[in-house]
């Protein structure tokens, strides 16, 4: 009927959680929930006194070359975990904030993250609260720590100091039939869970979110899995002058080419447990290298200190 005003249609949270669990028993659905720190039982425990801190960290960049390109939004969450049991208490600190580049944003940039010109113009980060978070913490994990640990540490020096972890790498998400290692598909696979990608911010909550689940396979606590992996000494091993021939086998063995541009060698590479250095060894003799001269192979010792770093 004209005129006629829209009913509106409200649930609360009871007949919400009803509705889902409905639709769960079909079979056919699946509901995703946006992640929200602030209503998990999980992060509003009293902490130990042995308890550490650490930093969930995320940037958003004027492009990828951390020694041009500027870093334009920094996203922190700093949460208080026990370093024996990997168990996560509760949130410290937040942070956001934006800094003026000096430069227009490229447009890609602008479309990928909604960041304007505008949004960071005269705009500066809180160096002093920043570092002080630094000085306090114990551990930086971001996802993609290769690409943000260089971006961070060339604006806050005072993060060379700390050790970092990734979500990205230290993780074997394809032993535990994962896809893809986008922070969005992980949250949903791992906890049906979505955020508002590329934000630091939202990213930086995201990988906080993210620790707090379990392995889709083995169901093994994902921080407590990834705190054993950061702290373990790898060695990378630089597959020098390898046969062309063999980059197949090298990439089916989870080597990757560098191009020399970031640091390191202009090889196929890859990073394994010290312990596994002889028998990674071993093969590129017996599989790769003609007559099993491994002499080129170029080998360097790496933990947590400098991994993902420009140093590394």
């Amino acid at each position: 009927m004209k005129g006629a005003k829209k009913k509106e249609f409200s649930m609360n949270a009871l007949e919400i959680e009803v509705a889902i669990a409905a639709l769960h028993s079909t079979g056919d659905y699946l509901v995703l929930r946006r992640l929200n720190l602030a209503r998990d039982p999980r992060l509003v425990r009293k902490a130990p006194e042995r308890c550490q801190v650490a930093l969930c960290l995320d940037t958003e960049t004027t492009g990828l070359d951390y020694k041009r390109d500027k870093v334009i939004e920094l996203g922190i969450v700093a949460f208080e975990y026990d370093p024996e049991t990997g168990e996560i208490f509760r949130i410290s600190e937040r942070y956001s904030g934006f800094e003026d580049p000096g430069v227009p944003i490229p447009e890609e940039v602008k479309e990928i993250t909604g960041i304007s010109d505008d949004m960071v113009r005269g705009q500066a980060f809180d160096d002093p609260f920043i570092n002080l978070l630094a000085e306090k913490s114990h551990l930086v994990i971001a996802h993609n720590a290769a690409f943000d640990r260089k971006f961070v540490e060339a604006r806050f020096p005072a993060f060379t100091k700390l050790p970092w972890a990734c979500t990205v790498s230290q993780i074997d998400w394809g032993a535990e039939r994962v896809s893809s290692r986008t922070l969005e598909y992980l949250l949903f696979k791992t906890a049906s869970l979505t955020i508002n990608a590329h934000r630091a911010l939202d990213d930086a909550e995201g990988v906080l979110g993210l620790l707090l689940e379990r392995l889709p396979v083995t169901g093994a606590p994902i921080f407590q899995t990834l705190l054993k992996r950061a702290h373990e000494v790898t060695s990378r091993l630089y597959a020098v002058s390898a046969p062309f021939d063999k980059k197949d086998l090298l990439k089916d063995r989870g080597y990757r080419w560098s191009d020399g541009s970031q640091g390191g060698s202009k090889a196929w590479w890859r990073d394994v447990p010290a312990e596994a250095e002889p028998e990674e060894l071993a093969y590129l003799a017996s599989e790769i290298y003609p007559r099993g001269n491994t002499s080129a192979v170029q080998i360097m010792r790496c933990d947590a200190y400098a991994r993902f770093s420009a140093r590394e």
